[in-house]
């Protein structure tokens, strides 16, 4: 273990990119731009009510509100920062000096992933100052933010798995890109509308509600992060997808066997192919 957070590879690239100006002006902005929203939803939730107070509700609106926020950052940040991880290294014609190293394939890839998403993942992590907030207005516990941010570094390792891989098995940085933001979409938008086909079909010609299992409409579900997250944040919604499909397992579990399966066959699939694709275009 100790190894992997040692390896050149890792430190080489941490250093280049968190002693460039720019990571630090980026978390800054990001961190004002969510300051303004915090305090502005704040000013008119207060302004609004005309008592001066803010409600518990209210806070729970606010969190869940930065909490999809959060989310989509992940989603549309994350290929970005990790589609072009070894592609790019083979443009500039380095991959070949980097193969003949004494780093192994895994520790190259490793390495090349936990350097893309450190910066990410420092920024969600500068914002928790800015989610404490919530827990002086009521209606959010501390143990739904911690859920809530396993469930963030579950989403963001898979991502950014899949972006490695893809940055692996595909020559071009910007197909590398468009194909990894075509699974992103696919996982949070295209199940999404799987879900509700699925849902329809199974209550279709019933007059009561359902009466049949519909585990293809709770697979969808299970893999599609926003849906997840929702049941995160509101358990008893949990409740009535459990009653239109009848399957009685909690969605996270699903997610986190999916989603871990997904992130160990994507590194694999990349360690494999690493050198492979160097021997086939010598």
């Amino acid at each position: 273990m100790k190894t992997l957070f040692t390896n050149p590879v890792l430190v080489k690239e941490l250093k280049l990119r968190f002693r460039n100006l720019k990571s630090f002006t980026g978390i800054l902005f990001y961190l004002i731009a969510m300051s303004v929203f915090v305090f502005g939803f704040i000013f008119l939730a207060t302004s609004l009510t005309g008592n001066g107070f803010f409600r518990p509700d209210e806070s729970f609106m606010l969190f869940s509100m930065m909490t999809y926020i959060q989310l989509g950052l992940i989603l549309f940040i994350t290929p970005a920062l990790t589609a072009g991880t070894i592609s790019t290294e083979r443009e500039k014609q380095t991959l070949n000096i980097l193969l003949t190293t004494s780093q192994t394939s895994f520790q190259i890839i490793f390495g090349k992933m936990t350097s893309s998403i450190a910066f990410l993942l420092l920024m969600i992590v500068s914002g928790l100052p800015i989610y404490s907030l919530v827990f002086l207005y009521g209606g959010v516990s501390p143990s739904q933010l911690l859920y809530i941010f396993l469930f963030y570094m579950l989403t963001l390792l898979a991502i950014a798995s899949i972006g490695v891989m893809f940055s692996t098995l595909i020559r071009k940085t910007i197909v590398a890109i468009i194909a990894t933001y075509g699974a992103m979409i696919f996982l949070a938008g295209v199940t999404a509308f799987f879900l509700l086909i699925s849902v329809q079909v199974s209550q279709m010609g019933m007059t009561s509600p359902a009466t049949t299992m519909s585990p293809i409409a709770h697979f969808w579900a299970t893999i599609n992060p926003p849906a997840v997250l929702l049941t995160l944040l509101q358990p008893p919604m949990e409740e009535q997808l459990q009653t239109v499909t009848l399957v009685p397992i909690p969605l996270w579990i699903g997610y986190t066997i999916f989603y871990v399966l997904l992130t160990a066959g994507s590194l694999l699939l990349a360690v494999k192919k690493l050198r492979v694709n160097m021997n086939k275009y010598k």
